[in-house]
């Protein structure tokens, strides 16, 4: 019988937190809306983190380290968001809203936002053994004309932006701000095992 490889000590670095973020929010939208997310695999370094139109959504987090996220929704996105996680939910066609500007929409982005987030936190600290807390998401509706930038008191943030896209095309982008990062761990642990969302629905339908 082959002796299974005992586990290694670890590094996380900010990579590996981008990465675990974009595939929270990737599992819980596609869930959301029973239809696809995808992120690009490519990361882009930036210089601050704004909120952007049409809508956008923040959240500040912090425990082992602290955080921004926020997710800037172009009407387009939105709205197939929106409507596709209503329709999920139940909700008839003719009582969705038809304008990304009602308060339906904001608060639902936002109840969106509040999961990924929650399930970025259970995922890493899953994968990682780290532990961060979240506050409330806040959503604005934005002017094409106003980019409003998110001040936070993490030193030497490390800011990255992340282009996510729908199953109908259209993109909204993630921007994450990250104090510094820098864990190791003092002895080998298992991993919880990473699941992927397409692979699981393929499965129950095979059932």
């Amino acid at each position: 019988m082959k002796e299974k490889k005992p586990a290694e000590p670890i590094a996380v670095t900010a990579e590996d937190i981008f990465r675990i973020l974009a595939q929270s929010v990737q599992s819980v939208l596609s869930s959301a809306i029973n239809d696809a997310i995808t992120f690009s695999p490519v990361v882009q370094t930036i210089e601050k983190t704004c909120l952007k139109p049409d809508i956008g959504c923040f959240v500040l987090f912090g425990g082992d380290f602290t955080g921004l996220v926020v997710l800037n929704f172009s009407d387009e996105s939105a709205m197939e968001i929106y409507r596709k996680y209503m329709a999920v939910m139940g909700m008839p066609e003719n009582e969705l809203s038809c304008s990304y500007t009602a308060d339906e929409v904001a608060n639902s982005l936002g109840e969106l936002m509040n999961q990924c987030i929650g399930r970025f936190r259970v995922d890493l600290e899953k994968r990682t053994k780290i532990f961060v807390s979240q506050n409330q998401p806040k959503m604005l509706v934005i002017s094409e004309a106003v980019s409003i930038a998110i001040e936070t008191s993490i030193e030497k943030p490390q800011l990255r932006k992340i282009s996510f896209k729908t199953a109908n095309g259209n993109r909204f982008h993630m921007e994450v701000a990250l104090g510094k990062i820098n864990f190791y761990s003092l002895f080998p642990f298992e991993q919880a095992k990473e699941f992927n969302v397409d692979d699981i629905v393929a499965a129950g339908e095979k059932q």
